[in-house]
């Protein structure tokens, strides 16, 4: 038990206490349970806005998953990692102010809440929230075992001891606090986040006796881990590029980021938001990935079913215990962040999209309150079940979700909002074919004409949505 580095962690856990029950009062006080509950009130400012932003996009696969492929493919996958540089600014521009009027207009509190009204439709609705939850069970699965694998490689407890520790944690401040304590805590787990990759970075350089150092090590080992194409030379350019619509324009339709562009308090917050969302990310992405490369010629023979633990060891190798517990209270604050959001989102679709729509529209406002808490409860205790067995590398159960979540919903938000023709034949359509074409894909053919599996099913449920809207047009009129 690594006690210098526990206790730092221990007390960023206590600080995140404090903040989920200081949030408690305004869900007990608020006239709205669920636009308070579900959306903090509608009142973020762009700081905050950009910080809960990049902390619900930065999870264990940028912090665990991203610098363990990064150690075992080399600076390709640095190379792929940079194209969500661009996700806040892609999800705030093209949502933007007309999202956020729309879903204001709706009295939308989920995104599920904006298909709902603007399609009008039972089928459309029902499909959303049986997608969400079942990719997002996928993405709440990842963030558990990096929160899991980390307290693992720092306190040397069991992975079973640590995912208890990591549930209970997250379960008290989310259940609790609802997205008010999300968000507050997002602001100051993205500044962690920020503060953290530097200092660890630094650290490491200085540890591998300086980049030139670092390179000629790297290149002595493998010339391929200096290259784009990876250790292996399995990162083609098609490939690489085609990343660019799974981790980059298509974080769009990720229902955990697009409900961040509702809840902003007005067009200055977006705006402070667009760049400074954009600066942090690029930093921590960045750096992050080059520590996973950077650690290679420090901690050498890694295997790579557990590359997952190469963020936490290399922290712990080239810094003093009590720093490296500060430090590591960056990737738990970005795997925390992720966690708290998809319980809420999850959590949301099945009380206000299904139960309020379908089940008990009439349902009082305790009644929703006590609903809530519950199933956000019961959501962590079911996560926690299904990964007591975890596989080899967070990431891939994360890209997975981010998949199948874009080939969902991508067209039914984007062409929802800005093409008038748009119907409910056509969203369901798209969303139908998406899925399907998605799961088949990356099961039998995950690189179908070398590009990543995302790809084709985005394509085709595009030409889904305008062809089968176009084609039913009578039919609504």
């Amino acid at each position: 038990m690594n006690w210098q580095a526990i206790i730092p962690l221990l007390g960023f856990l206590v600080i995140i206490f404090g903040i989920g029950l200081y949030s408690v009062r305004y869900v007990r006080t608020s006239t709205s349970f669920l636009q308070e509950y579900f959306l903090g009130g509608r009142s973020m400012g762009g700081f905050m806005l950009a910080m809960t932003m990049t902390a619900t996009y930065g999870s264990a696969s940028s912090f665990i998953g991203g610098p363990g492929t990064a150690y075992t493919q080399g600076l390709g996958w640095v190379l792929l990692a940079m194209s969500q540089v661009a996700t806040g600014y892609f999800v705030l521009m093209v949502l933007g102010k007309k999202f956020a009027i729309v879903t204001r207009k709706y009295q939308a509190v989920t995104m599920v809440d904006f298909l709902k009204e603007r399609y009008q439709s039972k089928w459309v609705v029902l499909f959303s929230g049986f997608s969400i939850i079942i990719f997002l069970f996928s993405a709440m699965a990842a963030q558990w075992i990096g929160g899991a694998r980390l307290i693992e490689s720092l306190t040397g407890l069991s992975y079973t001891a640590a995912l208890f520790i990591f549930a209970i944690s997250i379960l008290i401040y989310v259940t609790i606090g609802g997205f008010r304590a999300v968000a507050l805590t997002d602001a100051i787990q993205g500044t962690i986040m920020f503060v953290g990759t530097l200092i660890l970075l630094i650290a490491v350089i200085v540890a591998g006796g300086g980049i030139p150092k670092i390179m000629a090590d790297l290149t002595a080992e493998n010339p391929n881990l200096i290259t784009p194409f990876g250790a292996d030379g399995s990162l083609s350019p098609t490939y690489v590029s085609s990343f660019w619509i799974l981790v980059g324009v298509g974080v769009v339709a990720l229902p955990q980021i697009a409900v961040r562009a509702m809840s902003y308090k007005n067009s200055q917050s977006m705006h402070r938001a667009l760049i400074i969302g954009t600066i942090v990310v690029g930093f921590i992405m960045l750096n992050m990935h080059l520590i996973g490369v950077f650690a290679r010629p420090i901690l050498p023979g890694i295997e790579a079913g557990d590359a997952d633990k190469v963020m936490p060891l290399i922290a712990l190798e080239v810094m003093p215990g009590w720093l490296a517990g500060i430090v590591l209270a960056a990737p738990m604050a970005a795997i925390m962040s992720t966690v708290d959001s998809l319980l809420l989102l999850v959590s949301s679709t099945i009380v206000k999209d299904v139960y309020l729509n379908y089940v008990h529209p009439s349902a009082t406002n305790n009644q929703v309150k006590r609903l809530s808490f519950t199933i956000t409860a019961l959501l962590g205790v079911i996560v926690f079940t299904i990964v007591l067995n975890p596989p080899d590398l967070v990431i891939w159960l994360n890209l997975f979700a981010f998949g199948g979540l874009e080939a969902a919903f991508i067209w039914p938000i984007v062409l929802g909002l800005y093409w008038s023709k748009g119907n409910k034949y056509g969203a369901l359509a798209s969303m139908v074919v998406g899925v399907v074409l998605y799961v088949v894909s990356d099961t039998y053919f995950p690189q179908p004409f070398g590009l990543h599996s995302v790809v084709l099913p985005v394509l085709v449920s595009f030409f889904a949505y305008v062809v089968v809207s176009l084609g039913t047009r009578k039919l609504i009129i």
